[in-house]
């Protein structure tokens, strides 16, 4: 549809920018995909591509995750690192704790981390892609989003729309979705 090409035609014009992007849409409507298109549209292509999904991490565990942990000489990479170079993909960003943001925040501004129980900081380069179903501005007017994180995020907003505003390409997901199928399914029809 004219809906989906001008939005691919958006996402081409910004892969090679190093701004972060916020995608926001429905439940459903493919912010992922669209964030792996960017990705691979991307200088960054040739490096990781890695999701967070911002529900799973919560407490000291988020810490951990985003940011690795050293422990008796061993060294446990976060997400941020594990991204290195390349894509951080935060799914649905709102579901993040306050303080989480707060660090995560502060980590991608400084290009660096610092490991639970590490003493030396680890530079960063991370090209930062977020999604929500939500209206963030409101959360952020009601308290349970941080304003800089916003802001920092909403410098290339993308709006995907669901797919009843663009009925006509039912036809064609429906037919790469069955050819899928069959092929992984080594189904005939």
């Amino acid at each position: 549809s004219q809906v989906i090409s001008d939005l691919r035609e958006q996402i081409k014009r910004i892969a090679n920018h190093d701004t972060w992007v916020l995608i926001s849409g429905e439940a459903g409507t493919g912010k992922m995909s669209f964030a792996r298109y960017l990705h691979s549209l991307s200088s960054r292509n040739q490096a990781p591509f890695i999701e967070i999904a911002a529900g799973s991490i919560a407490g000291e565990n988020a810490s951990r995750e985003l940011f690795g942990y050293e422990h008796d000489g061993n060294i446990n990479y976060g997400l941020l690192e594990q991204a290195n170079n390349g894509t951080l993909f935060i799914d649905e960003v709102a579901d993040l704790e306050l303080k989480t943001q707060a660090r995560l925040l502060s980590a991608l501004q400084a290009q660096q981390v610092t490991r639970v129980g590490g003493n030396s900081p680890v530079s960063i380069n991370v090209k930062v892609v977020a999604a929500t179903r939500l209206d963030l501005a409101t959360e952020v007017s009601e308290g349970r989003f941080r304003e800089e994180l916003f802001y920092q995020l909403n410098v290339v907003p993308i709006q995907i729309p669901p797919l009843r505003d663009h009925p006509e390409d039912i036809p064609e997901l429906l037919a790469f979705y069955t050819d899928q199928f069959v092929s992984r399914d080594n189904l005939k029809y």
